[in-house]
């Protein structure tokens, strides 16, 4: 059996086709109809949810051949059922060739940056600087915090960046990489740190949108502000009559 992520790929190459065909035929270098441009976003989008799995330009002659004979309702050239549940295997094998690669690379750059002023180097790996000192809370874990960020990579450049959006991200510490729950939590309000973030507390070996297998990280972060759920108030009860029995206990506030 196909794994489910092989059949939604499926579905949408068999979706492209049946869009093709009803379009007009035009050479594959010119998009002319709106059309003819959307089959070709269609093509992108698919294409793009292909894992990242460093397949070569030979590699990729035989990725068509599979696409266009299911496009064209052609006979496998190879037993689906046999060859559709190694894929997975076969991209894992290729990102972990793709990470080591990447983790070699960042070898140096994580030696020079422990050597940094200020740099403080934690068992997981992160490497914490503090850019500026916060006067406010540190958060936990559990708390959900207003930060602006900017992302880079070794060679620096910019992945990702709340100044970009044009507005702060709001997140839950316990719903972000390791590298970003553990190095916030060290951050009071108003404060400015640099997180360096070896792979392993990233995005590790399957990287991510611009962000290659096995890459190391670099996040500026400013912590806003904490949100924090009001405590419930204290409930003031006399003695119960029965000593074994227990005052109702005040109810949870909801998040």
């Amino acid at each position: 059996m196909m794994k489910p992520c092989v059949k939604l790929l499926c579905c949408m190459f068999l979706a492209v086709g049946a869009l093709a065909r009803q379009a007009a035929p035009a050479a594959a270098s010119k998009l002319r109809t709106e059309e003819q441009k959307t089959l070709y976003a269609l093509g992108r989008f698919v294409a793009d949810r292909v894992p990242p799995a460093g397949l070569t330009e030979a590699d990729s002659e035989y990725v068509m051949m599979g696409l266009m004979d299911s496009l064209l309702k052609r006979e496998a050239q190879v037993d689906i059922d046999v060859y559709g549940p190694k894929i997975g295997a076969f991209v894992q094998g290729r990102l972990a060739v793709l990470a080591q690669k990447e983790k070699d690379r960042s070898k140096a750059f994580l030696e020079k940056a422990k050597k940094e002023p200020g740099a403080q180097v934690f068992p997981s790996g992160l490497i914490y600087t503090d850019l500026k000192v916060g006067t406010g809370d540190s958060p936990m874990a559990t708390e959900t915090v207003k930060i602006d960020y900017r992302g880079t990579l070794i060679d620096g450049k910019e992945f990702d960046s709340s100044n970009k959006r044009g507005e702060p991200l709001i997140l839950a510490l316990d719903h972000v990489i390791k590298c970003w729950t553990e190095g916030i939590q060290k951050m009071k309000v108003g404060g400015k740190a640099k997180l360096v973030c070896p792979s392993d507390i990233a995005y590790g070996d399957p990287g991510g949108p611009g962000i290659a297998p096995g890459a190391t990280l670099v996040f500026e972060v400013e912590l806003l502000a904490i949100s924090r759920a009001p405590q419930p108030p204290v409930v003031t009860r006399p003695a119960a009559a029965n000593p074994a029995a227990k005052p109702d206990e005040p109810k949870k506030s909801q998040p």
